[in-house]
């Protein structure tokens, strides 16, 4: 079976209760998912937490790490495994201050090179590559600001270095297999999991096959 692995992500909002159910239900059916990540857009502070400590639970369950998107504070406070930077927030550096040595740190590098070189020098646990495809969850400027990566970039980041790397965006079980051939250690998905027709489990069901072939 390949090592490779599903990397979930939660949607930009959510109806705590009814989610939690997706989670569990997308956790229960897959072996290959070893990690989510919260990703609010918009919430306030309280509704993080919330969400986060109804959440929690669940990936410690399934034995999922937790990462929670750009607040490294409330990572640190909460106690999760981890949070993931994009390049408008804070450096790998300064979250490191406030996370502590083991928490995992993830950095988005878009189609750049130059900045997964960059942050795996300055201590980032993994590298993510996205938007491969066409997607909702990544507002159009920003792809346009920062690029459209070709599968190749994974290729060249597993010959370069031991640090891992998540290929996202719009990828869904029919697209995933030249990602998981480049060398995409986690595949990230969104839409294609919570949004699937026959559910969460059927979805992460399909990534399985492709993912462990």
């Amino acid at each position: 079976m390949s090592d490779r692995a599903l990397y979930l992500i939660s949607p930009p909002s959510i109806t705590l209760g009814d989610f939690a159910k997706q989670l569990e239900e997308a956790l229960s059916a897959s072996r290959i998912a070893r990690a989510f990540q919260l990703r609010l857009k918009n919430a306030e502070d309280n509704q993080i937490i919330e969400a986060a400590k109804t959440l929690l639970p669940i990936c410690r369950a399934h034995d999922v790490a937790f990462i929670l998107n750009d607040r490294a504070d409330l990572a640190a406070q909460l106690k999760l495994d981890g949070v993931h930077l994009g390049q408008d927030d804070m450096s790998i550096a300064d979250a490191r201050k406030i996370v502590g040595d083991d928490m995992v740190i993830g950095l988005s590098c878009h189609a750049s090179r130059h900045m997964a070189m960059e942050g795996g020098e300055a201590g980032a646990d993994y590298v993510a590559f996205g938007a491969f495809y066409p997607t909702t969850s990544k507002p159009i400027e920003k792809v346009e600001k920062w690029g459209i990566p070709t599968p190749d970039i994974l290729t060249w980041w597993a010959e370069m270095t031991t640090i891992p790397s998540v290929a996202i965006g719009g990828v869904n079980p029919e697209n995933a297999a030249p990602l998981v051939a480049a060398g995409a250690d986690f595949i990230a998905a969104i839409t294609s999991v919570w949004n699937h027709p026959k559910g969460a489990a059927e979805a992460v069901k399909a990534f399985e096959k492709v993912i462990s072939s």
